[in-house]
């Protein structure tokens, strides 16, 4: 459509210049002592129109013929920075072939050519910290944090993931600390740092950066639970041997993050201190929420080897798990040991018979044979200390 609109657009003109010669009857005189030259005005304008042309295409060739130099030389830069970028995108996909050999030396070439220096450094910086090379590996971070100042948070950044790949948890943190003076933190910054915190040992870092990543929607609910497990572990075994500084640490921990492993540590290190009583609160408080799920023997099994005061109370409260768990084979055993300490010799059989009932275990059958020997009963003691025997034999 368009064509065809030029082509009628000149038709319309030449036939306007054609009906204007012809009623153009003009001429021009060119007086030239002592020659005198009489044409026609309309072949004067033709003869004009082509002296333009003419040098029009003189004045054109003149500029292509001079500055063919300066376009020969455009042109192999611009060659040569298609090479070069072929080069840096080679050195790309070698990287992450694996092919890590090659990638540091395609990297080192696309450098060299001027092509993006900072990430062709830092390529190759990835690619020698994969062959083991460390001095090549540092030589290319320097490049990447000098001949690029777009790529100093990335350099950091690499810095710190293949710092924390090395085990130089340290080092991490300070190229960390670095980009955060920089440009702030960011999640991807905060989980390099969480894996930082984690291999220095800084459990309260850790808790800290979690929570904030948790709030991000950052972390997997269950990666965010098992690492606040492990964190409140560390705190808590790093605190066994203060009973002031471990209560207190307890009683920080927020509800949602009391996980069964975590509590399970909490009672045995309040038990080791000889922290009876507040033990004794945890494992109510813990086992008084817990469903079939979450129900934990091991807390039954410290909850009946506590001593202290409001035995008969400590009685009744198991008593009341075990119409919620009948079949707990721990729980009557543990029912077993505190009835015994209380003289409730009747209750303290039937609790740790009715544990043999449902699972034999050595210790009961020991717990049975001592109440049994307390009440003179040497034979049928003798027969359970026999049958605690043979799990040695097994």
């Amino acid at each position: 459509m368009r064509g065809l609109f030029w082509i009628l657009a000149l038709s319309g003109l030449a036939v306007a210049v054609a009906l204007g010669a012809r009623l153009n009857d003009g001429y021009l005189l060119l007086v030239v002592p002592p020659w005198r030259v009489e044409i026609s005005l309309n072949l004067f304008i033709v003869a004009l129109f082509a002296l333009f042309l003419a040098f029009y295409a003189v004045l054109r060739m003149s500029s292509a013929t001079f500055g063919l130099p300066r376009r020969v030389r455009e042109y192999r830069a611009r060659r040569q920075r298609d090479l070069a970028g072929l080069v840096f995108q080679d050195a790309v996909r070698l990287l992450f072939e694996g092919r890590f050999g090659q990638a540091m030396k395609k990297a080192a070439e696309a450098h060299g050519a001027g092509t993006a220096p900072g990430l062709s450094a830092l390529i190759a910086a990835r690619a020698a910290q994969r062959m083991r090379e460390p001095e090549k590996q540092q030589y290319w971070l320097e490049h990447a944090k000098t001949d690029d100042p777009r790529t100093e948070a990335a350099t950091l950044m690499l810095d710190a993931e293949m710092a924390n790949e090395e085990r130089r948890f340290a080092d991490a943190l300070e190229a960390l600390g670095r980009l955060q003076g920089k440009q702030g933190r960011h999640i991807a910054a905060l989980r390099l740092e969480l894996r930082a915190r984690q291999g220095a040992g800084d459990w309260p870092g850790v808790l800290k950066l979690v929570r904030q990543l948790a709030k991000r929607d950052a972390l997997p609910a269950e990666v965010v639970r098992e690492v606040l497990s492990q964190a409140h572990l560390a705190n808590i075994a790093g605190r066994r041997h203060d009973r002031g500084q471990l209560v207190g640490y307890l009683r920080s921990i927020p509800e949602d993050e009391r996980g069964g492993r975590v509590m399970l540590a909490a009672a045995r290190g309040l038990m080791a201190l000889q922290a009876d009583s507040e033990a004794q609160k945890l494992i109510e408080a813990t086992l008084d929420q817990a469903d079939d799920d979450t129900w934990q023997s091991e807390l039954v099994a410290i909850y009946g080897r506590l001593s202290g005061s409001e035995p008969t109370a400590r009685i009744a409260k198991a008593e009341g798990w075990l119409r919620r768990h009948p079949d707990d084979a721990v729980l009557l055993l543990a029912l077993g040991r505190m009835c015994q300490r209380q003289r409730l010799w009747g209750k303290a059989q039937s609790y740790l018979e009715a544990s043999l009932s449902v699972q034999a275990a050595q210790e009961t059958h020991l717990e049975l044979a001592h109440l049994l020997d307390q009440l003179d009963k040497a034979e049928e003691a003798n027969k359970h200390y026999r049958a605690s025997a043979q799990f040695n034999e097994n």
